[in-house]
């Protein structure tokens, strides 16, 4: 093995990445990742793909990739004339694709035009006819309306017999009948959960959770990093992979009472507990953080 393969070796293994989560990352196959750690560079398509591959392996594994070619640059072959003259060769090729995808879509554009016109007029006549046939109701509702103002109003009979003393006691009876406002009671206070400030042990810092229910674990990735939760007795809860940004994983630790969160890469990773997220009490990049729900007595 070589010092360059001995160095990108030791980078991976901190990050906790075996070959296969490294090549699911790269995309590089993984003989050839083997071949790099081992310094078998015979077994590569070229020595320009060399390069890019160790360029590759470093970056994923949190090195400068730049500076790793510059320091290992003795260690790497060189770069055959050929192989330069054919990747610019291929340029011209490519140039050739883009016109030709330019030319078809110029010649598609008087159609495009065409057809979106055609859509534009549809679409006005059927405004137009949709506003006139709702202008037609509103104006028989008009008609009827007037109808209505022109009717005599009918005025009341007046009773001779109605008496002050009976409006009095009517409206003394509706005051008795009012209902009383309700009293409104004074709500409890509502519980809320503490999270403890956190044990540090080594790469494991340890948190209480208290004032709770229940254990809902949320991990938010925002970039490649390994995630694994597993219970008190060490059983895998999720599934042990490298996740990608956008990936969310989720688990309700709530019968286990305790959750084992390990993270490759925890500056690509928010851990929610029921909610709310815990703020690191370590700035590691790989780390364990454990949660033990707290019984209420």
């Amino acid at each position: 093995m070589t010092e360059l393969g001995t160095r990108l070796k030791e980078a991976r293994l901190t990050k906790g990445y075996s070959l296969d989560d490294l090549q699911e990352i790269t995309k590089i196959q993984k003989r050839y990742l083997v071949g790099i750690e081992e310094g078998n560079y015979s077994i590569m398509p070229g020595s320009f793909y060399v390069r890019a591959f160790i360029k590759q392996y470093a970056e994923a594994v949190g090195l400068d990739a730049d500076e790793i070619l510059e320091e290992f640059k003795k260690e790497l072959p060189n770069q055959p004339t050929e192989e330069v003259a054919q990747s610019i060769s291929q340029s011209p090729t490519r140039r050739k694709l883009n016109t030709r995808s330019t030319n078809r879509l110029l010649e598609t554009m008087p159609k495009i035009i065409v057809a979106l016109f055609i859509v534009v007029i549809i679409a006005a006549i059927w405004f137009l006819f949709q506003q006139k046939v709702s202008d037609e109701p509103d104006q028989v509702e008009d008609d009827v309306s007037q109808v209505e103002y022109e009717q005599t109003p009918v005025k009341p009979v007046e009773n001779d017999e109605t008496k002050p003393e009976d409006t009095d006691a009517a409206n003394e009876d509706a005051a008795e009948e009012t209902p009383e406002e309700d009293v409104v009671e004074d709500e409890e206070p509502e519980v809320t959960q503490t999270l403890s400030a956190g044990q540090v042990q080594g790469e494991t810092t340890t948190y209480e959770l208290s004032g709770a229910e229940q254990l809902s674990i949320r991990v938010e990735v925002t970039g490649q990093t390994w995630v694994g939760v597993r219970n008190a007795t060490g059983d895998e809860q999720v599934q042990d992979r490298v996740y990608n940004a956008g990936e969310v994983v989720e688990h309700d630790s709530t019968a286990n009472g305790y959750a084992r969160i390990r993270l490759g890469n925890s500056n690509n990773a928010k851990v929610f507990v029921n909610g709310e997220q815990i703020q690191y009490a370590q700035t590691i990049t790989t780390q364990n953080i454990i949660i033990t729900l707290q019984q209420e007595q």
